[in-house]
């Protein structure tokens, strides 16, 4: 008797809602986004939703200590963002992505399908799909 594997993909997995800040937000903007959303980081795009970089907190904390501290004018999301962050397919296997997490890659991936931003995985949502399906 043939056991049937299920196929665990990323798609079946990544949150659908990938918390995107335009590239037009200023530093501000894009921490209130990541706060209200509760997420460590998040994608950045253009009007096409065309994936441009990627911003975490720790991306954004050095602006806003200079904001706070010196009162300046936030600067735009683009100048603290990764600029080529690595992204994913919705189709990539969930093992083949947590074997790439293992050599110490991003914690976060945009997913893209067709050039488009689609969704966002994370190790926990990776580690979710491993639990569900031991």
């Amino acid at each position: 008797m043939e056991l049937a594997v299920k196929s665990l993909t990323i798609g079946d997995f990544m949150d659908h809602d990938p918390h995107a800040i335009p590239h037009t937000a200023n530093i501000r903007e894009a921490v209130d986004s990541l706060l209200s959303a509760g997420v460590l980081g998040a994608p950045v795009v253009d009007e096409q939703q065309n994936v441009v970089g990627f911003v975490s907190e720790h991306d954004c904390m050095k602006d806003m200590l200079n904001g706070s501290f010196y009162h300046e004018a936030p600067d735009k999301v683009t100048s603290v963002m990764f600029n080529d962050p690595v992204t994913v397919d919705p189709h990539t296997s969930i093992i083949e992505l947590a074997e790439v997490m293992m050599s110490n890659k991003p914690k976060n991936y945009p997913v893209v399908r067709n050039g488009k931003l689609v969704g966002l995985i994370s190790r926990k949502h990776v580690l979710k799909a491993l639990l569900e399906n031991d």
